[in-house]
């Protein structure tokens, strides 16, 4: 018996290698050639820093003495009336007073730091949540619209196919503006519903016509098996078409909301702080333009990534229930 033959795999991994040690060289040939000094560091603190909350004197009157434990200092105050002393907490490099000096209420006398979220990371919290909720009312949506899609009721066919249409043949962008300032407007809508109600309509339709897609794949001989065995039309569309149906749509969903998370990026324009939105503001105010869009492109990266690596692993485990 012949043995099989293995092919070569090398040469087209060293081609693989070539090519984007190509693409690298190409990038740091064009950054060279715009003369952009790059500024890698300033990045960090958007994603978190330590912000300084300032420390006063709660009542007028002398510094008795200093207490130093490594980075904090704690500060006695006796009071002019001659009240308690009352105790103050700054960090040790912040302090701004010595023993004997005289303080009136509210004078400054150090600062207290503590870590907080940075805009990118608030901007990236925002995209994730929005896109979650608007995936999932937009996957109710699109199941009912399939189903009213391909419904035998003349209205509930009709209706679909207007929405479907309509929301699939104009811009996601001026679906937003619309909901946002006339439907928003007239409802008294917040801004963030009126993103998540833009978003999930708009995804709603394509789902719809994906299940639709699906449904009408599963042979219509196991409909009819099922209904000779006395279950109803909505007993076989929920135990026997739908479980089937979403194994075969689930690659195509898998990429509807991959997409939605980068469509997301559109509701900036009605000011919401989204990822996209934040990276705006940021480079307002440093100027870093090239370092926080690569950032901003590598998290949308990151999220999309991870969603297809979780939709693979379902896919992967539906295949072997098979």
């Amino acid at each position: 018996m012949p043995l099989k033959r293995h092919s070569v795999q090398w040469p087209w991994q060293a081609l693989l290698a070539v090519i984007l040690l190509g693409l690298a060289t190409g990038l740091w040939v064009a950054t060279k050639r715009v003369n952009y000094e790059w500024r890698w560091e300033r990045v960090p603190q958007y994603f978190a820093y330590r912000a300084e909350a300032s420390q006063t004197a709660p009542v007028a009157g002398t510094v008795r003495g200093i207490s130093t434990d490594g980075a904090y200092s704690r500060v006695e105050i006796v009071p002019e009336d001659g009240g308690p002393s009352v105790t103050v907490a700054v960090e040790t490099d912040t302090l701004k007073v010595k023993a004997g000096d005289p303080v009136a209420e509210g004078d400054d006398i150090g600062a207290e730091r503590h870590w907080k979220i940075g805009p990118l990371t608030w901007g990236l919290w925002v995209t994730i949540w929005i896109s979650f909720v608007s995936g999932f009312i937009g996957l109710i949506i699109g199941l009912v619209t399939g189903l009213c899609r391909l419904s035998p009721n003349p209205t509930l066919r009709g209706l679909a196919v207007l929405y479907i249409e309509l929301i699939r043949g104009t811009p996601l962008l001026v679906q937003i503006f619309i909901f946002y300032f006339f439907i928003g407007t007239v409802l008294n809508l917040d801004r963030i519903v009126a993103g998540v109600g833009a978003l999930a309509l708009f995804v709603g339709a394509y789902i719809a016509e994906i299940i639709r897609a699906g449904i009408q794949s599963i042979a219509k001989g196991q409909t009819e098996a099922a209904r000779s065995l006395g279950m109803s039309t909505t007993e076989t569309m929920i135990h026997i078409v739908l479980p089937q149906a979403f194994k075969r749509v689930l690659p195509p969903l898998a990429g509807q909301f991959i997409s939605l998370i980068k469509d997301s990026s559109l509701v900036s324009v009605i000011a919401i702080t989204d990822l996209t939105k934040s990276g705006r503001e940021i480079i307002t105010s440093s100027f870093a333009t090239f370092e926080i869009w690569f950032t901003v492109a590598l998290l949308y990266l990151l999220v999309t990534s991870l969603l297809s690596q979780l939709l693979f692993w379902l896919e992967r485990r539906f295949a072997r229930s098979d």
